[in-house]
């Protein structure tokens, strides 16, 4: 494969390394860079200064926003979006259920959420996951019973991320229990989070965040022209979607910043006479992960835009999302080893960097790459059975 890149898309790299370094807001990216959560205000604010450029939702069809870039460009985009730390478009809108509406639902549906979810007028929280059904979404219990023009939907969905934030969620509910395949009884509705009935509760996580959450229902009440494409389609539209945010998750772009700020932490740590950089060991890893990183950018350019074009995700999304989750746990596991016992505190303390002391709670709160998504488990499964042809 050809790595370098034609002269007009070097000049279309450029430009987006101008305006992500020079124009968008120092105040975002300095917090993005130094591993500072951002407020709900500013992941709304980061992601409405994009949609004004025409840089939110660049993959999309272009009569919804989209810019109609080559794979190869959007790829750039992602990539130079996350070296410079400039914040990620609110991904419940850009990647996930955008691009769903786009390409399943009615004209109505597009026309009525489509503008507003470019431009996290609407911020969307994803409903799939419940208490015993997490990467098993088939086996999902929310229930939605039609009842005239309405739908009435009871149940519980968890690990929703930001769900405290958000205006509506994209909920995957069973309509039909007794499908002859659990599979095909699942629909996808749009709820608004404040339609009566609806109760969101935080779920405090170990470093003391508060990032997801439990949803519940209660008798909610939902407009059936609310449902997106068919009823007891909605498990073709999640796999459409997980295709997109598995696409998502292998941002090389992020990784290589990761990798090379590492490098500089580790320089500043001193051993002996030198750094611990100088250890053959600590070497040898950090050139194992570049290595795993090249090979992952190569992947991503052959997947690029696959995911979001037809009604079918590529299966090798599975491998960037595998492989990209592994690399991120593996670079933070390596930033911890790096700190050492500074890593120890979490508090503020003179003397020990903040990087590192993000490094274990950053390190505890990636666990959850390898889950999200659908589980790595779930990813060696689909590349068994639909790339290598493997039957259990």
């Amino acid at each position: 494969m050809r790595r370098s890149l034609t002269a007009e898309d070097a000049e279309f790299r450029d430009s987006l390394r101008t305006y992500f370094t020079h124009e968008f807001p120092q105040d975002l990216r300095d917090k993005v860079r130094a591993g500072e959560p951002l407020t709900g205000e500013e992941i709304r604010r980061s992601h409405g200064i994009l949609a004004a450029a025409g840089l939110a939702v660049p993959g999309w069809p272009v009569e919804w926003g989209g810019r109609g870039w080559t794979p190869l460009q959007l790829h750039i985009w992602r990539t130079e979006l996350a070296a410079a730390g400039v914040p990620n478009p609110l991904p419940f809108n850009a990647v996930m259920i955008g691009p769903v509406i786009a390409a399943f639902g009615s004209q109505a549906l597009k026309e009525r959420f489509l503008p507003p979810t470019a431009t996290a007028e609407i911020w969307w929280s994803q409903g799939f996951s419940e208490p015993g059904s997490g990467s098993d979404l088939a086996s999902l219990r929310t229930t939605a019973v039609r009842d005239g023009d309405e739908y009435i939907v009871n149940g519980q969905k968890t690990w929703t991320t930001l769900a405290q934030h958000s205006d509506w969620i994209f909920a995957l509910v069973r309509t039909d229990p007794n499908a002859p395949k659990k599979q095909q009884g699942i629909s996808m509705l749009l709820i608004d989070m404040k339609s009566p009935g609806v109760t969101v509760r935080p779920i405090i996580t170990l470093d003391d965040n508060h990032e997801v959450n439990e949803v519940h229902f209660d008798n909610v009440r939902v407009p059936a022209d609310q449902l997106v494409g068919e009823e007891n389609k909605g498990w073709d539209y999640a796999k459409f979607l997980l295709g997109n945010e598995r696409v998502g998750v292998a941002n090389t772009g992020l990784i290589n910043r990761w990798i090379a700020e590492l490098k500089e932490h580790a320089q500043q740590v001193r051993r002996g006479d030198g750094s611990i950089l100088d250890d053959p060991a600590n070497a040898a890893r950090f050139v194992k992960l570049e290595t795993s990183a090249l090979a992952l950018e190569l992947t991503a350019l052959r997947v690029a835009g696959g995911a979001s074009t037809g009604g079918k995700p590529d299966p090798a999304s599975s491998i960037l999302k595998l492989r990209a989750s592994q690399l991120q746990q593996q670079i933070l596991e390596l930033g911890i080893d790096i700190a050492g016992p500074m890593a120890l505190s979490w508090d503020e303390i003179d003397g020990v960097p903040r990087w590192a002391r993000r490094s274990v709670p950053t390190y505890l709160n990636y666990r959850k790459t390898t889950i999200y998504g659908g589980s790595s488990e779930v990813q060696r499964g689909i590349v068994a059975g639909t790339i290598l042809g493997l039957k259990g």
